[in-house]
């Protein structure tokens, strides 16, 4: 704690900063061209890593909306926090937006929310009712829920410029600003859709994967491109006469093409959050940071959606810029988790990190001077099942090298060797020369578990889901 507490006396100097979080709901890595993306630019969100660092290992603790939420404001893993699914989160449970408002920050919440009761510790907030819509969304406040015209996406942003324009100017600010794009359906706005109408995304290396080496979870998982996207999702038809690989690839691109042009949105978002910093002279005393609330499959393995402890899913982006503090063109594969953000947060604004977060402060990490005893491994565990993709439960860990997969409900293991196999084809876990690698790693899994405090709470009954209701608590009427 105390080395934590130094790095940031000398992070933050006598200016506590203001803290812009922005987080988009799904946007994969992959997506990202300061990741080294094939299939788009992102030059926005490329600028904060530019001009601070990327962080190339920063992974989820269960890659699923909702219990990322609750961890990203808790600093605690979902058996701990209560929300391991779909499912409301106590609003009287500590969160790192009470603490910075207790801290004399002034903060507010934008956008997606997703965890069924009203959000607590902000000045201000204005949310989305469930998922929300991409077009003409109600947002809700603590007055009312109102009918706005016009994209989702431009309308978060033209909230957080005015939550900027109007913040105490006395008082260092806070803001998440969640964006909903790009979730499933992929509604992109009309200019954007005709931009990608005709584009050709280029397909992933692992496509066509046929699970052969690995057990049945890969197989049931229904969020095939090929099967199980929906005429909503890709809202035309196909053509006619089309054989199952053509059709496999005309869903891949109808798929693509929408999700792309809504990540476009999403980083036109970021630019216009930039400029506004530096139009009023804030960008120089403002941590910025984007991310996502988990990776997602963008046709790799043949999937879309998340939930596996694959690096698609498990992985997702993080930028963050602090001029003088963080530097630029830095980048780092340290393992940083999304329990680390509530941390981060309060250690950047000076205030003491509770006992009972389990993340720590990744500030070190971003100014490049990682703590000694920074991790070396992490721990994950997923729950949603049947859910709606049917996804079997299962937990893990993954070090530098290796990646170690239990799926407890069919009694089946997956090993990966991440140097030798980085897609994660071959299934090693049953090779007798992998015998003492499995050992060890079988060994350090129950070690982060025992240290995670994860006593299978949820493992067999998991609390009632409900957070995507019309609006929670109680009925508002939109006007």
């Amino acid at each position: 704690m105390l080395s934590l507490l130094a790095c940031a006396m000398a992070l933050c100097g006598q200016d506590r900063p203001n803290i812009l979080f922005i987080m988009s709901d799904d946007h994969a890595f992959q997506a990202i061209s300061a990741y080294g993306s094939a299939i788009n630019k992102t030059p926005h969100i490329d600028r904060i890593a530019r001009e601070g660092v990327r962080l190339d290992r920063c992974m989820v603790t269960n890659s699923i909306c909702t219990p990322s939420r609750a961890a990203i404001l808790t600093g605690q893993y979902s058996h701990i926090n209560g929300v391991p699914v779909f499912n409301r989160m106590d609003p009287a449970r500590q969160t790192v937006a009470k603490l910075l408002q207790a801290g004399g920050y002034h903060t507010g919440m934008i956008g997606k929310w997703h965890l069924g009761s009203d959000p607590q510790g902000f000045n201000f907030w204005r949310i989305l009712p469930g998922q929300g819509l991409y077009h003409n969304p109600v947002f809700y406040d603590t007055r009312e829920a109102v009918k706005h015209q016009g994209y989702c996406t431009d309308l978060i942003t033209d909230f957080a410029i005015e939550f900027l324009d109007k913040r105490p100017s006395d008082k260092p600010f806070f803001l998440m600003c969640h964006h909903k794009a790009p979730h499933r359906n992929w509604q992109p706005r009309a200019d954007k859709a005709e931009k990608w109408k005709n584009v050709e995304v280029p397909l992933p290396a692992t496509f066509d994967d046929d699970y052969s080496t690995r057990g049945d979870a890969a197989r049931e998982a229904t969020m095939r491109v090929d099967r199980d996207l929906t005429p909503t999702d890709l809202k035309e038809k196909p053509p006619e006469g089309l054989t199952p690989a053509q059709r496999k690839r005309w869903n891949y691109q109808r798929y693509m093409r929408d999700y792309l042009a809504c990540v476009e949105s999403v980083d036109d978002s970021v630019g216009r959050l930039l400029g506004h910093l530096d139009a009023k002279g804030l960008a120089g005393n403002t941590l910025v940071i984007y991310t996502s609330d988990q990776g997602f499959y963008l046709g790799d393995h043949g999937w879309y959606d998340k939930r596996f402890m694959y690096e698609e899913s498990l992985r997702t982006p993080l930028v963050a810029r602090w001029p003088g503090k963080i530097p630029a063109g830095s980048s780092s594969e340290a393992m940083v988790l999304n329990i680390d953000h509530a941390p981060s947060f309060l250690t950047a604004a000076g205030l003491p990190v509770p006992a009972d977060m389990q993340g720590k402060s990744a500030l070190g990490v971003m100014a490049g001077k990682p703590p000694a005893d920074w991790r070396t491994s992490m721990y994950y565990r997923y729950y949603d099942y049947p859910g709606a993709h049917k996804v079997q439960p299962h937990f893990g860990i993954r070090t530098a090298t290796h990646k170690l997969i239990h799926f407890p409900k069919i009694n089946q293991w997956e090993l990966f060797d991440l140097k030798a196999d980085p897609r994660e084809l071959n299934n090693i876990a049953a090779a007798p020369a992998q015998a003492e690698t499995l050992a060890k790693l079988k060994a350090e899994l129950a070690r982060l578990k025992a240290d995670a405090k994860d006593d299978d709470r949820f493992a067999d009954k998991l609390p009632p889901g409900g957070v995507d209701g019309p609006m929670k608590p109680g009925p508002r009427a939109p006007r």
